[in-house]
């Protein structure tokens, strides 16, 4: 049923060259960025909200043309051959955007037909995923009747009908409870391991890119700022965030001196922020002197929290840049 067959293994999944677009109210949104993801990889593009990301996606996924630049998807041109190159994409967006009175296999079977898939190959295509991720028993229920949670993995579900060798997942796990989006990370890995999908994911759970991710490319403001290896990029780092727990609550303010930042989490809890290599012990009397005591501490897992508030400063930027 696989109808994206592409001989050459050495084509990206997606090329893009000086693509710039501008809005009609005259925003710059994207400046001309470059970007390649190689096949059969699982890519994290990051940026804070109004970075580009979404404008980059509309693009690649046809809801609008660029100002200049190109695109191609395993080698063919999306402005000039759109269809085709549509064939190899699926895209699951961070809208809702399927029939609601429409029963969920029904939703999956109706978007194989899109791409000529006949529907006795469509249907234990259908199943396969249905019961990969959790939604088989909810079947013949109408699609408003789902969760949130499972309204979001049906749309995975549906991106990947035709089984596309490129999926772009945007904000795949938003409003997902921990659990659900952790076997959501096991289907995904799933996916680009045993069905050799390359994966392009955006997420404001940063954790996730960390975990899923071997290449990441951040924007900011329209442009690239940083394209490297996931690897690189959290030795490039120079920061340690650590949550402290305190032996009993404490209502007060804390202030703290020698902290990049501190935040109290709870009344049970306080997020600090070090130079990397820094000691803990000035920061353990300080508390003791405003009476609170430490019962426990742990590093803060998820280190790329503190790439946005470098890129800000441009100190990251210009480490990666030192580097090669």
């Amino acid at each position: 049923m696989n109808i994206n067959t592409h001989d050459n293994t050495n084509v990206p999944a997606l090329k893009i060259q000086g693509l710039s677009k501008v809005y009609d109210n005259g925003f710059h949104a994207l400046k001309g960025i470059d970007l390649t993801v190689p096949q059969g990889g699982f890519f994290a593009l990051l940026g804070p909200n109004g970075a580009g990301k979404s404008t980059t996606i509309g693009i690649i996924s046809s809801l609008f043309p660029p100002t200049a630049g190109s695109v191609e998807i395993f080698g063919v041109d999306l402005i000039r051959q759109p269809a085709k190159a549509k064939q190899f994409l699926g895209v699951v967006p961070q809208e809702f955007n399927f029939m609601q009175f429409e029963n969920v296999q029904d939703i999956l079977i109706n978007q194989a037909g899109y791409y000529g898939i006949a529907k006795s190959q469509a249907k234990p295509r259908a199943e396969k995923l249905l019961k990969a991720l959790g939604l088989w028993d909810k079947r013949n229920t109408k699609s408003r009747m789902l969760s949130g949670g499972m309204k979001r993995r049906l749309m995975i579900a549906r991106a990947l009908m035709h089984k596309p060798r490129l999926l772009i997942l945007d904000e795949p796990t938003a409003g997902v409870d921990i659990e659900l989006r952790r076997s959501m990370w096991e289907f995904m890995e799933y996916i680009n391991q045993e069905e050799k999908t390359t994966i392009i994911l955006t997420t404001h759970y940063l954790e996730e890119a960390e975990q899923l991710c071997k290449h990441i490319a951040i924007l900011d403001k329209g442009q690239i700022r940083i394209n490297t290896d996931m690897k690189s990029l959290l030795a490039s780092l120079d920061v340690e965030s650590f949550v402290l727990d305190f032996a009993q609550e404490h209502h007060e303010p804390i202030t703290l001196q020698h902290t990049l930042r501190h935040q109290k989490i709870d009344n049970l809890s306080l997020e600090v922020t070090l130079k990397k290599g820094d000691s803990l012990n000035g920061i353990f009397a300080q508390l003791s002197n405003q009476g609170v005591q430490i019962a426990s501490m742990r590093n803060k897992s998820n280190r790329l929290e503190e790439l946005f508030m470098n890129l800000v400063e441009n100190k990251l930027t210009t480490k990666l840049n030192d580097q090669v």
